[in-house]
């Protein structure tokens, strides 16, 4: 494959990926390609290398958008797909809060390549950069962060590797903080957050879990004759079997590979990141989900079940995520009581959305039903009616209300889908992964506010 054209397909495939999920910079609102670009541009001033510089192109597509490992690999070879795999964050939510979810990122870029680690710095210049000039808030918490990764990438480009000093040391100087933090060892280990009371019912972190959507993986000896196991599957379709060796399970092949040998030769070997206990809360299988094809469940030391995407469609996801949906819905009847006493949000309102309201509450009363008008709008009008204040449009780190308003949208969308049982995953598996990667994040860390408090637990 020409250099040019590996360049090119990775910077079309990178765009558009992000632009399926309308992608944007927090701060600037420029489509997220704008990013890509610029990591890019860092990397070919220094790199006369294709694969890394696609790989910069590709570098956030498996961990923000649809696309998974196994995609990249189809479409750009192992040696792309092993980059991004090196780029792309392995902690799970249930890991623990961000300072050890930071740390476990950390330890899996230091065993990157020099190659990987050089794409990682052109990220940090051009993500330090642009968090410091409109974020002084964030910006102090990033360059802790970010003293500590410079501190694993030394084996990356050493002219990128002086140059994201540099930058550091500029942005670290306007805030504050000392110069000699970028060389003191304890910085790699610097808290970035504290952690708040956790307030959240653990009822949808904890008690939803893989066991409950597995299915069994079936299995086959590795010296089975491929073409005969793949024949078993013309009826009952099955898009992955596991491999036994020594009566274990030992790695995993695609029924479409078995045209010839056997089984063996066509066996994969599970990744680490595909591995889940049976316990691993449900936001954990959705993280696996967005980075690979499969998830393996592990059961007495041993992969014995299989989750795919398509599992995701399954009435016990379905009643898990409408659960985080009903505890949205719940703070925000919360917030608007008590920011807007006796009514006085109905002027916020549009005369008919307010009159569907009265006709409903009339309806129930006649039912015999005691509701407040508040109890009878919907999702979407409550969303509309906390967001319109300033203070809480800032508390939930939207930059603006048209920012806020389209999150909602798409919230409704989902809620409007699981409540008509439409397919979820087609049309709402970006959304879907940012929220479960997002749910214990946000609760461990804003005790009062539910999913729908953050842009990046929604977006």
């Amino acid at each position: 494959m020409p250099h040019a054209d590996l360049i090119e397909r990775a910077r079309d495939y990178g765009t558009r990926a992000h632009q399926r999920i309308d992608q944007q910079r927090k701060y600037t609102k420029q489509p997220y390609d704008v990013h890509l670009k610029a990591v890019s541009q860092l990397l070919a001033e220094v790199i006369d290398d294709p694969a890394v510089i696609a790989a910069a192109w590709l570098h956030d597509t498996v961990e923000d958008t649809e696309a998974t490992l196994e995609d990249i690999r189809n479409e750009f070879g192992d040696h792309v797909a092993r980059l991004v795999g090196e780029l792309t964050d392995v902690s799970k939510p249930s890991d623990g809060n961000r300072a050890v979810r930071k740390a476990i990122d950390r330890a899996h870029l230091a065993g990157a390549s020099p190659e990987a680690k050089s794409v990682k710095l052109a990220d940090l210049i051009d993500n330090c950069r642009d968090i410091c000039t409109h974020d002084k808030g964030f910006c102090r918490i990033y360059l802790g962060e970010m003293a500590a990764l410079l501190g694993v990438l030394g084996d990356g480009d050493p002219l990128l590797l002086e140059r994201a000093r540099k930058t550091w040391r500029k942005h670290a100087a306007g805030v504050g903080l000392p110069g000699e933090l970028l060389d003191d060892e304890a910085s790699r280990t610097l808290p970035v957050a504290p952690a708040l009371a956790n307030r959240v019912p653990r009822l949808f972190i904890d008690a939803f879990t893989a066991e409950a959507v597995a299915e069994p993986l079936t299995s086959f000896d590795a010296e089975r004759r491929a073409l005969a196991v793949a024949e078993l599957f013309t009826k009952r379709p099955r898009t992955v079997i596991g491999i036994r060796r020594d009566g274990r399970i030992a790695g995993y092949a695609r029924v479409a590979d078995l045209v010839q040998g056997t089984c063996a030769s066509h066996l994969h070997a599970f990744h680490p990141g595909q591995l889940l206990p049976a316990s691993a809360p449900f936001a954990d299988v959705i993280q696996v989900l967005t980075r690979h094809k499969q998830a393996f469940v592990e059961v007495f030391g041993q992969v014995g079940g299989i989750i795919t995407r398509r599992d995701m469609q399954k009435p016990v996801v379905r009643m898990w995520l409408f659960g985080i949906i009903t505890l949205t819905e719940m703070r925000l009847t919360q917030l608007v009581r008590e920011r807007f006493p006796e009514s006085t949000w109905s002027g916020l309102m549009t005369p008919s959305r307010l009159a569907k309201a009265q006709a409903l509450k009339a309806e129930r009363e006649r039912l015999g039903q005691q509701v407040d008008l508040i109890d009878c709008l919907q999702l979407g009008d409550k969303a509309r009616i906390v967001i319109s204040e300033p203070t809480l449009l800032d508390q939930f780190g939207f930059e603006s209300r048209g920012a806020a308003k389209q999150v909602v949208k798409e919230f409704e969308s989902l809620r409007n889908h699981l409540a008509h049982a439409q397919d979820i995953v087609s049309h709402h598996w970006a959304q879907i992964a940012r929220m479960a990667r997002r749910l214990e994040v946000h609760y461990e860390s804003r005790p009062l506010d539910t999913v729908a408090g953050s842009q990046e637990a929604l977006r």
